[in-house]
């Protein structure tokens, strides 16, 4: 307002300056924006943009990539050039996954023959589920109870140690590995990828997954908690030969399309590389110490290089010492069946006495009563197919019927106590024998011996061979193949006859 205390000035020159100013601001208009103008260098380098870069992996040139993870799917073919390449799984199929060492000569020379640990997820790719990740990972265990979202092909695998999964973290494995020698992994994926999808009208569209790898070295304390690489790669899970059918249309798909079309688009390849990505979050996994149950309820197997069989690890001398002492203890009590008077305290024992500790969390307010209360069905849909049975079948305290029962009875007990009736007078046919009952699981001759044996207190050493009487007396020599066409519940006396060769005894099954 300072310019209302000058003198007033005339209409025409207020009029000509504003003319003059109108003039000049219009003049850069249509005109090209030089070089100086602005710089994008300048807009990139805000607070705001350097925020964003901070969580991006480091440049790679600069970076050690010591490993390299391939995944033997193939990419599809519907993906455009500069996006991220996107591989179809399906439901429950076992995939190999390659462990390489990519490490230049001379690079990080303290894991040279060293173990290594990886840890493999199956995590969201979409980053609001990443927010909620906990809250959909138990919606779907309610859902599906028993089963899990990853899971290790152990038989299949090759060169892996110490596998594990822990049954509280569904969607993550982990095992050692050696760099320098063959490593192959196989992994099962169990979940879809429409079971993470809002219903919505004109049906659903399947979230995609990523499969992330993370590798660590150990400390000096011994613990795998050093960064060392990870790498990811972006799939989509579906229903048993669901992954090959879509694979199928995408290639037909882009067959349709114009030669200017495909151009813009990635050609499949066979496997999928996974690229280097920034270590999960998710400071408890990198953490050793196993949830309570983790090595109770599950068993450490070692691969060998050659030959894909698990074999146990040996024990720690503490841990035998430790099961030898409370073994007849604990036989004794996982035998116990469930009472109906069992409070939830005792149920719980009960449940992770008998191998069902994963589903401790599912009948924590369940008495003895409730438990039992419970139908074939109901078990089955809790627990899954092959937990529920188990479960339903301890629950009712059935025992494993044997394949084969044969009654035996001693010819000398029973020719005595023939004589004795005959003594006393008693000339009538009805004489009470008594008969003991071998149960038989694998039909060998072996362990009809084995089972004699312990019948009579004897060792097994002392039974040189087993005959069975055949027709005109003659003495059969009893095999396997003998023993697998006995009828259930036969019946034989048994009869003794001095070895020749040794101080043992022929057994005959009259």
């Amino acid at each position: 307002m300072a310019w209302a205390l000058k003198l007033p000035l005339s209409d025409e020159v207020i009029e000509s300056g504003l003319v003059q100013d109108f003039d000049a601001s219009l003049s850069g208009i249509g005109q090209e924006l030089g070089a100086g103008a602005y710089s994008m260098s300048d807009v990139l380098a805000l607070p705001i943009f350097k925020q964003e870069e901070s969580n991006l992996p480091p440049d790679t040139e600069n970076k050690i990539l010591p490993f390299q993870y391939v995944l033997c799917a193939a990419t599809s073919p519907a993906v455009k050039l500069h996006d991220e390449t996107l591989t179809y799984l399906n439901q429950g199929q076992s995939y190999e996954i390659r462990m390489l060492d990519n490490r230049k000569m001379g690079e990080l020379p303290e894991i040279t023959g060293k173990m290594v640990k990886s840890i493999i997820r199956v995590v969201f790719h979409d980053r609001r589920l990443q927010y909620t990740e906990h809250q959909q990972l138990e919606g779907w265990r309610w859902n599906r109870p028993g089963d899990r979202i990853l899971d290790l092909d152990i038989p299949m695998s090759v060169g892996i140690v110490d596998p594990r999964a822990n049954p509280t973290q569904l969607n993550t494995v982990e095992f050692l590995w050696d760099p320098s020698k063959r490593t192959s992994v196989f992994i099962q994926v169990h979940c879809i990828s429409t079971e993470f999808t809002m219903r919505k009208h004109g049906g659903e569209k399947g979230v995609p997954f990523r499969i992330q790898i993370d590798t660590f070295k150990d400390n000096e304390s011994g613990d795998y908690t050093e960064h060392l690489h990870s790498a990811s790669c972006q799939v989509k899970v579906f229903k048993p030969k669901g992954a090959d059918r879509k694979q199928k249309t995408d290639r037909e798909k882009m067959e349709k399309r114009a030669p200017q079309e495909k151009e813009k688009y990635q050609p499949s390849y066979e496997t999928t590389i996974l690229t280097e990505c920034s270590p999960w979050p998710e400071a408890t996994y990198v953490n050793n110490s196993p949830s309570p149950g983790f090595n109770s309820t599950h068993n450490s197997f070692t691969v060998s290089e050659g030959n894909g069989s698990p074999s146990h690890q040996p024990e720690p001398a503490a841990q035998i010492a430790d099961l030898s002492s409370h073994l007849l203890r604990r036989d004794s009590e996982s035998q116990q069946n469930l009472l109906p008077t069992a409070t939830p305290q005792e149920a719980q024992q009960w449940l992770h006495r008998n191998r069902f500790s994963p589903y401790c969390r599912l009948f924590n307010n369940f008495s003895g009563a409730d438990l039992l209360k419970l139908t074939r069905e109901d078990v089955i849909q809790i627990c899954g197919p092959a937990d529920g049975i188990r479960l339903f079948n301890a629950l009712k305290g059935r025992v494993v019927r044997p394949r084969l029962t044969v009654y035996v009875c001693q010819e000398s007990q029973q020719v005595r106590e023939q004589q004795q009736k005959h003594e006393n007078g008693d000339g009538s046919s009805s004489t009470f024998f008594v008969y003991h009952a071998i149960y038989l699981e694998e039909l060998t001759a072996a362990e009809l011996t084995e089972k004699i044996a312990q019948l009579f207190s004897i060792s097994p050493r002392q039974i040189s061979q087993i005959f069975k009487q055949g027709p005109t007396g003659i003495h059969v020599l009893v095999s396997d193949e003998m023993i697998q066409n006995f009828q259930d519940e036969i019946c034989f006396v048994l009869d003794t006859m001095k070895a020749e060769t040794n101080d043992g005894y022929h057994i005959i099954l009259k």
